[in-house]
């Protein structure tokens, strides 16, 4: 049987470990196979052309070869990397957004699961990330951007329930009421315990925008979520990250325990 070869595939790295003294494992994001894991034999030598290649963050193009069949989730033999090029790493708050944004890929996409409109949208985030400078500006962009891609995120894997209707019931949400989305329940009337909610117009301006598909919606999304009309996204906030974190499940994600961490110095 023939050795199966990809070549010239779209790809980010997830993230990366040692798998033996010379050798690392990728997990890498790519355009048409969605997660892969990759080893890159002999990447950790200081002679390798791979060594100055396998960052996070970067837009690559990959070459491996296939091991076993398509959709079995296996350890592929890296054979190719290029860097495409087109910005620079992110630094600072920018830096650890993105490792949060692959942490969330790493934890809640299956491999070989393929989302190439999310492979879209990811890459033009972590473009956005890039222009965010060492003292911070343009640093007010990164709060919208990740709010929406936390939205399509959750919506391409199909744990985002309608933002326009109480889940329980179905019954459409009151314009000047209030509601909290929950973990386990999704939409609901806030009660005076819920820390964060929004109002159901709120809600049904994020319902509205994800009508749409790929760029239209991250495009649509950012809008509302960074209009002056918005004027909730710290609650939003607070609400997306209680529900991406459950259904990441334990521990917390290492990024947000860093970021917690460095708040608290």
């Amino acid at each position: 049987m023939a050795t199966r070869r990809i070549a010239d595939e779209p790809a980010y790295i997830l993230h990366r470990y040692s798998f033996s003294e010379s050798s690392l494992i990728l997990e890498c994001f790519t355009r048409h196979w969605g997660r892969v894991a990759l080893v890159a034999k002999g990447a950790k030598k200081p002679t390798s052309n791979f060594r100055p290649v396998l960052l996070p963050l970067q837009p690559l193009r990959l070459g491996w070869t296939l091991a076993g069949e398509p959709g079995q989730g296996e350890i592929h033999a890296l054979k190719g990397a290029e860097w495409v090029g087109g910005h620079v790493m992110p630094v600072g708050d920018a830096l650890l957004s993105g490792l949060y944004l692959n942490e969330l890929l790493l934890r809640l996409l299956a491999r070989e699961d393929t989302h190439a409109p999310l492979f879209d949208l990811y890459a033009g985030v972590v473009r956005v990330l890039g222009t965010v400078d060492h003292e911070g500006e343009h640093g007010e962009a990164l709060e919208p951007v990740l709010r929406a891609f936390e939205l399509l995120l959750l919506r391409e894997i199909g744990l985002l329930p309608q933002l326009d209707a109480e889940t329980a019931t179905l019954t459409p949400l009151a314009t000047q009421e209030r509601y909290t989305l929950l973990a386990e329940g999704g939409l609901r009337a806030a009660t005076s315990q819920d820390r964060a909610a929004l109002s159901g117009g709120q809600w049904q301006a994020l319902q509205q925008a994800l009508q749409g598909g790929g760029a239209a919606s991250y495009t649509a999304v950012l809008r509302v979520v960074a209009g002056n009309g918005f004027g909730a996204a710290a609650e939003l906030k607070a609400q997306l990250r209680a529900l991406l974190q459950y259904h990441c499940g334990s521990p917390l994600l290492r990024t947000r325990q860093l970021m917690m961490d460095l708040q608290s110095l």
